[in-house]
């Protein structure tokens, strides 16, 4: 891409500044079930604070920006169902979940710059308790936190929480939109006067009360903490699950096809949902996808490293990660069966878009998504040396218009190690050494 000079030379435009997160979840594997198993993995150590406090230190001193925590309220409990959650529960596929707002403080206290993007469910937790904790932990780090806000999509989650299923999704929607009202903050930032001659501490004047009385919530009162640096948080929302598809699983040597997301990205940024004040300033609202890297020196060693990772994927776990993220038990069709062929028109869907980015799986079976899922789940698995990783996120990053990446791990926390060793220095210039956490120039000159 070229902008013209005031001599009338062509001049290269600027490059994207890009954000790079880390994608996590306090569980073992995440996105990779089983892989747990490998003998280079220490995601089953999730229960210890030093497992998080190490990964935010390797993280901020390698560069990212943040850490996006994913979060679930129930199991995979689809596959092999109706309400089964023993293929989730042998596999470890995201089975057992911790709380992902509390050790947050703690990596908090071992960074300087890092950020925290937290996944809340609006579904199940009132307004005024969420804004608490969320402020609480908003001031302990300095205005490090996002909001990642989800409805929620398991009725296991659901039924666990005094509900027989979940609500209807327009009707989790609407209840989001007013969540979010709810979540203004109402003090005014000058409210805390800290006077000791007058000894006032707060004008409380300056305390509004949300007199909020909706559909679904009533507050009257004013927010009980005072204003966090980041009030309200900094929010950010996966695709709406209309619009979760397939994503290319890129070869060694990356070549366009009909499965490239440039016409995703483009249709995210015409996308008229996130509303009027998004419509007038597009580039307020970051776009990123999720991309798991498999690094090795060579094109035959990274697909070795690939092969290898696949072997210690559980299918079971795979399976049953698919089925809560689709609702569709793929334990009904036959092993040999081509889904191909099947009557749902969403399992034809899918199964059309990964032939397309992966042309070489002869049959897609239960088997071959299942193979599929095991690293990097439904995102981008991209296989090859750093420099062709490097190439196909420079891909995306020109097609689909994206500002970053949230990079999931097939192996913890050896894939954040080799991106940091190897991918960010073939495809991103380092950032200041007074700033480890400033935003790249993607492959710059």
């Amino acid at each position: 891409m070229t902008e013209s000079t005031a001599n009338g030379q062509a001049a290269a435009a600027p490059k994207k500044k890009l954000i790079l997160n880390a994608f996590v979840e306090s569980c073992s594997g995440h996105q990779s079930p089983g892989l747990w198993q490998h003998p280079d993995d220490r995601s089953t150590e999730f229960n210890n604070i030093k497992h998080w406090v190490n990964l935010a230190k390797l993280l901020e001193k390698g560069g990212f920006h943040g850490m996006f925590i994913a979060d679930v309220l129930g199991a995979y409990d689809v596959y092999k169902g109706p309400k089964n959650p023993d293929p989730s529960i042998i596999s470890g596929a995201q089975w057992p979940v911790n709380e992902p707002l509390a050790p947050v403080a703690a990596m908090a206290a071992a960074t300087e710059s890092l950020g925290f993007g937290i996944t809340v469910a609006t579904t199940y937790e009132q307004p005024y308790h969420l804004a608490r904790r969320l402020s609480t932990v908003d001031h302990l780090t300095g205005g490090r936190i996002g909001w990642n806000i989800v409805t929620g999509y398991l009725d296991s989650a659901a039924r666990n929480l005094g509900h027989a299923a979940q609500p209807l999704h327009d009707d989790r929607y609407a209840m989001a939109e007013e969540y979010v009202e709810v979540m203004q903050s109402s003090w005014r930032d000058d409210a805390v006067k800290l006077d000791r001659k007058t000894g006032v501490f707060i004008d409380p004047a300056l305390v509004r009360t949300i007199d909020h009385e909706g559909t679904y919530y009533t507050v009257p009162g004013p927010h009980i903490c005072q204003p966090s640096p980041n009030a309200p948080p900094s929010s950010c929302k996966p695709a709406p699950p209309s619009r979760v598809k397939p994503l290319p699983r890129a070869t060694p040597r990356p070549s366009s096809s009909p499965a490239t997301p440039r016409r995703r990205g483009q249709e995210h940024r015409r996308d008229p949902r996130p509303g009027r004040r998004v419509r007038a300033r597009p580039r307020a609202v970051k776009f990123l996808a999720m991309f798991c890297p498999i690094i090795a020196p060579t094109r035959e060693a990274a697909q070795a490293k690939y092969a290898e990772y696949v072997s210690y994927g559980s299918e079971d776990g795979a399976l049953a990660l698919f089925g809560g993220w689709t609702g569709i038990d793929l334990a009904q069709y036959g092993d040999d069966e081509e889904l191909r062929h099947v009557e749902s028109n969403a399992i034809r869907s899918a199964v059309e878009s990964w032939s397309k980015a992966s042309p070489t799986v002869p049959r897609w079976t239960k088997h071959a998504v299942a193979n599929h899922i095991k690293v990097g789940g439904l995102g981008a698995t991209v296989v090859g040396t750093a420099e062709d990783v490097a190439d196909e996120m420079e891909r995306w990053v020109a097609e689909a218009d994206i500002d970053g990446f949230n990079l999931a791990y097939a192996l913890m926390p050896q894939t954040f190690e080799e991106v940091i060793e190897h991918l960010i220095p073939a495809g991103l210039a380092r950032p200041p050494a007074d700033h480890p956490a400033a935003k790249y120039h993607w492959k710059a000159e």
